[in-house]
């Protein structure tokens, strides 16, 4: 499920326990895409370099500042922070 909104910002309810942010994962973490926050543009970008719901992503480098490298579908992207926090992930299996 995409969740487009005009809100750039998700709000901290919309995050449902057992899922954070993409931002909020550490170098060498996984998790599943849940859900896009944003735009119809945001959201098409995403889906694009393969931020799908479902598809699994391996964050290479999370500084706490500056962009995020993650690993989508065997391709590496820089992410910008703001882009990070609208895409909403969940760790483990469920």
């Amino acid at each position: 499920m995409l969740i487009t909104t005009t809100d750039p910002q998700p709000k901290l309810n919309s995050v449902k326990p057992g899922m954070i942010t993409l931002s909020d994962l550490k170098a060498g973490e996984s998790a599943r895409v849940i859900s896009l926050n944003g735009g119809r543009g945001f959201v098409s970008r995403m889906a694009a370099l393969g931020f799908t719901p479902g598809a699994e992503v391996t964050v290479i480098q999370n500084s706490g500042w500056g962009p995020i490298i993650a690993s989508v579908r065997d391709t590496r992207v820089a992410l910008g922070r703001h882009e990070g926090q609208r895409t909403i992930v969940r760790t483990g299996t469920a």
